[in-house]
């Protein structure tokens, strides 16, 4: 009998690359990077996962070309606005863990149009990284038990004000461009995920490259430290 899996995290990397290899503006890398997303969600269906996460954007991002940086927060939006009715045929729950407070009204708006037009659905989770950072989500999450004056803190109470609350840490953490870190990534969660690193860009990332990942880790023996 294989693992069980019920949650993957994906480090999606190596769109500009991509684009800059074919002598395209980087952001045409992200265009095509949404078509993997795509895929990888209808292969997480297949394989039936309760829960999908992936690293959409993080805070260090914000240190990219301006150009870069506003035709992403514009393909947010419409990837959003498109992709939503697919979501509910799907009958995928999307939820975002992100910090707002640096996002613009649109974007915001269309992540708040996103979550409420999916909260009905019962199917697989979608969990979308925007605005991320690990680091950042444990002092968050210290902040919030402070001012909820939490005395008895333990790991349970620590996981009830993450981003991720109730949701189960993944068990497997995939990254596609070749380059081997979490990139300030589910740092709490990974604690005991499996990793799985490929070099493939993530625009050329297939359905079978996703389902080769879920089959090493299958053959793979997880000890949680015991």
């Amino acid at each position: 009998m294989g693992n069980d899996i019920r949650h993957v995290a994906v480090i999606m990397d190596g769109n500009g690359r991509w684009a800059l290899s074919r002598g395209l503006e980087r952001i045409e890398g992200h265009y095509r990077g949404v078509e993997a997303v795509r895929r990888v969600i209808s292969a997480s269906l297949d394989a039936g996962l309760q829960y999908l996460t992936i690293y959409a954007f993080s805070k260090e991002n914000w240190g990219r070309d301006r150009k870069e940086v506003d035709g992403l927060m514009e393909l947010f939006c419409k990837t959003i606005a498109l992709e939503v009715p697919s979501l509910i045929e799907k009958n995928v729950k999307v939820r975002f863990l992100c910090d707002k407070s640096e996002l613009s009204p649109d974007v915001i708006s269309s992540l708040d149009y996103c979550t409420d037009k999916t909260a009905g659905c019962s199917g697989m989770t979608l969990l979308v990284a925007l605005n991320y950072s690990g680091r950042a989500e444990i002092v968050s999450a210290m902040r919030r038990m402070a001012e909820a004056s939490e005395s008895d803190i333990d790991e349970k109470t620590v996981e009830r004000y993450l981003y991720t609350a109730g949701v189960p840490d993944p068990d497997l953490i995939i990254r596609t461009s070749g380059e081997q870190r979490l990139s300030n990534f589910l740092l709490w969660q990974s604690a005991y995920s499996e990793f799985y690193f490929v070099d493939t860009l993530w625009p050329d990332f297939t359905e079978e490259s996703f389902n080769r990942a879920l089959e090493e880790f299958r053959k793979r023996k997880r000890r949680f430290g015991r």
